[in-house]
């Protein structure tokens, strides 16, 4: 980690360049670092959200205490507008889980339920473990896998490649009529820390309990399998669904002063897994939202059009609150000219995608273009612009018109830790936050004192 003064002049050197005037927009993102450097107030405000509240699931008292936290911190940056926006939220909780590996020798396996799962009957399930590497294997067991716990021991490529093991895997072997079945964990490395995630059921066939175990204990079955070896396990999950639980998107704004009917949405969300404290997914996207518009509002600046940041609910197992403001802002979304949204941890920004989900690829590839000239400046950051996509939570309005933007990270190690009881404060690097919170700032001013339409 290099020091902060040597960053702060690397980027400097970089933004402004050797034999050129700063502009406008290079100056005010030279006072933002300033501020930044001066404060950390991203970081700081990360910090309590971990250590104060912690993990954050839809429909537990810790999110709820993060709305209050989230609208008082909005409060005290001098946003206007502050409010929530209720919604309802699926309400799912945990309860005890335990696994013990019976055969071929005894040994305790850490599992994590997957979020949406079903508990096991009373006093759990034991029964014979069959591993297999892709639904194509599971499909040619066919009936040989009834009353058995399937494991799906698929190694990471990539998250979209495959989490459709985490997701779908309960009931494609429901289908076939298995008892439970078990995900090898969606990330690249393991220190015997396994991943939870949302899954889902398909009505036609029953409800199985289903979790996520280590790669040491899918990798260490497979093994097992391979020679021979009985597998008999016994699952213990008190998981269960209760019903919907009030819950809120925060809100709050920084009015514009020539078109205040135009938006620029900064987001990220609030709510967390029940594992860990919530510091990459997405306590680092809540704060960096937050933080850009108090850069802006703190240097006494006034953009052009509202700056908007809305901190949204249940993303990781509904997406409610993307869903209730698309539906609650249905008349207003063609005045929003983009909505941002970060997502993938704390490490370095190093892209900004477009996402323009009902546009032609001709006007797709101008919009880019147009993007590109307004956000120039960011390049000597190391920040570009591309297509692609923008996140879950701007998801639903993107599909109503809305650009959307989604802000990348290098997300080296993101998945490493994503899901997991290690998802925590320490593993947040300050430059990181700081830098990434001074890049939104400068894109959403600039976005905000510029006359760019992306439809």
């Amino acid at each position: 980690m290099r020091p902060f003064p040597a960053l702060l002049l690397t980027c400097s050197c970089a933004l402004l360049g050797a034999q050129t005037a700063p502009t406008g927009l290079t100056q005010t993102a030279e006072r933002f670092r300033i501020e930044e450097a001066r404060t950390h107030g991203a970081y700081t405000d990360l910090a309590w959200l971990c250590d104060r509240i912690g993990h954050r699931l839809s429909g537990s008292p810790q999110l709820d205490q993060a709305i209050a936290w989230a609208q008082s911190r909005l409060k005290a940056a001098g946003l206007v507008n502050v409010h929530v926006e209720p919604v309802m939220v699926p309400h799912w909780v945990r309860g005890r889980e335990a696994a013990e590996l019976l055969l071929p020798a005894a040994h305790r396996l850490n599992i994590l339920g997957l979020g949406g799962s079903v508990g096991t009957p009373p006093g759990g399930l034991t029964a014979d473990v069959v591993v297999v590497g892709s639904f194509e294997e599971l499909e040619m067991l066919g009936p040989a896998v009834k009353g058995k716990i399937i494991l799906y021991d698929v190694p990471f490529k990539s998250y979209g490649h495959t989490v459709v093991y985490r997701h779908d895997g309960a009931a494609r072997a429901a289908k076939l009529g298995a008892a439970a079945a078990l995900v090898r964990s969606v990330g690249p490395v393991s220190l015997d820390t396994p991943h939870t995630g949302v899954m889902d059921y398909d009505p036609a066939f029953p409800k199985i309990p289903t979790a996520a175990v280590t790669i040491e204990a899918a990798t260490q079955m497979r093994r097992m399998q391979d020679r021979g070896d009985r597998i008999q396990l016994r699952l213990e999950m008190g998981a269960q669904t209760l019903p919907d639980a009030p819950s809120a998107n925060v809100v709050g704004e920084i009015r514009g002063t020539e078109k205040p009917e135009e938006v620029i949405i900064l987001s990220g969300h609030l709510d967390s897994w029940d594992v860990g404290q919530g510091a990459q997914d997405d306590g680092a996207g809540t704060v960096i939202a937050m933080e850009a518009a108090r850069l802006i509002q703190t240097l006494g600046l006034k953009p052009k059009r509202t700056v908007r940041v809305v901190l949204w609910t249940n993303e990781e197992n509904g997406l409610r609150g993307g869903l209730g403001y698309r539906d609650a802002h249905a008349a207003e979304l063609k005045d929003i000219i983009a909505a941002v949204e970060t997502d993938s941890g704390s490490e370095r920004v190093k892209v900004f995608s477009l996402d323009l989900a009902k546009a032609s690829p001709q006007a797709k590839a101008d919009a880019l273009a147009s993007l590109k000239s307004v956000g120039k400046e960011m390049e000597g950051l190391g920040v570009t612009f591309r297509l692609g996509g923008s996140g879950a939570d701007v998801g639903p309005i993107v599909g109503a018109g809305v650009p959307g933007l989604g802000m990348h990270h290098a997300a080296t190690h993101y998945f490493d830790v994503h899901h997991t009881h290690a998802d925590t404060f320490d593993k947040v690097d300050r430059e990181d936050l700081d830098f990434n919170t001074v890049a939104l700032a400068t894109f959403a001013y600039a976005l905000a004192q510029s006359d760019l339409k992306l439809r």
